[in-house]
């Protein structure tokens, strides 16, 4: 019991040293990223990485880096649990993006949401794609297995085009769902402008690594892909939550 003792007693009196090893090696870590790193990139997080000696940093656009301890090596690429089989970079990822899509509140976005959801999946959305209008049109469905649809927009061709005023003229209707249920069914919205979080919205899926639409992320930031049929996303839903 004393031998425990004691060594309990060195290892939390190694902690302050630990502590203070832990912020000089993150400090030599920002310094070389950013060094590195473009003006316009802004380094989001830096942790210790799975692998010893190396710490993991999350750029933006959720480009994830791995740096030696030491800030002299740096990695880029996929990291690899080999006996979990996981994607540690994508989770990394999962991670960051978790953060930015929780911060839209209800109030930003158009959900449509069964009244007790299981899930509540983010996507983003422009009006004019298809298999978006095909998603949009088994709304049922998805809501029926317990799974609510949280809308973000996402102009494909940018700010200022045709998909991008469309957007706008939805968000400024006087009933948004049904709004945006005719844009997709290809009926015209009244052109209107106001206050919207359209531009916001194209900005956020930019920062996500939205390459196209729909994009559909889970409750814990993980891409589930574009389109999947309601059995399908909740399939994998189900899957992502098993494994937890």
């Amino acid at each position: 019991m004393k031998l425990r003792i004691a060594a309990l007693v060195l290892a939390l009196s190694s902690l302050p040293a630990l502590a203070a090893d832990r912020a000089q090696e993150e400090k030599l870590v920002r310094a070389a990223l950013t060094s590195l790193v473009p003006g316009e990139m802004k380094i989001e997080s830096i942790r210790p990485a799975p692998m010893p000696g190396f710490y993991e940093a999350v750029l933006s656009g959720l480009t994830v880096v791995y740096v030696s301890a030491d800030g002299k090596y740096l990695l880029q690429g996929t990291l690899l649990d080999m006996a979990k089989r996981e994607n540690l970079t994508e989770d990394a990822r999962a991670a960051q993006r978790r953060g930015m899509l929780n911060a839209v509140k209800d109030s930003q976005s158009i959900v449509f949401s069964p009244k007790d959801p299981k899930y509540t999946v983010t996507v983003f959305t422009d009006i004019d794609c298809g298999y978006c209008r095909r998603l949009h049109q088994q709304m049922g469905e998805y809501n029926r297995l317990g799974i609510a649809v949280k809308y973000l927009f996402f102009p494909r061709a940018g700010l200022g085009s045709e998909s991008f005023a469309k957007a706008v003229s939805v968000w400024c209707s006087p009933d948004r769902q049904q709004a945006l249920t005719d844009a997709k069914g290809g009926t015209a919205v009244t052109s209107s402008d106001c206050e919207n979080p359209v531009a916001s919205d194209y900005q956020l899926g930019r920062d996500v690594g939205v390459e196209g639409t729909p994009a559909v992320y889970s409750p814990d930031g993980v891409q589930l892909g574009g389109y999947l049929a309601p059995q399908q996303m909740l399939q994998r839903l189900n899957d992502l939550a098993a494994a937890k």
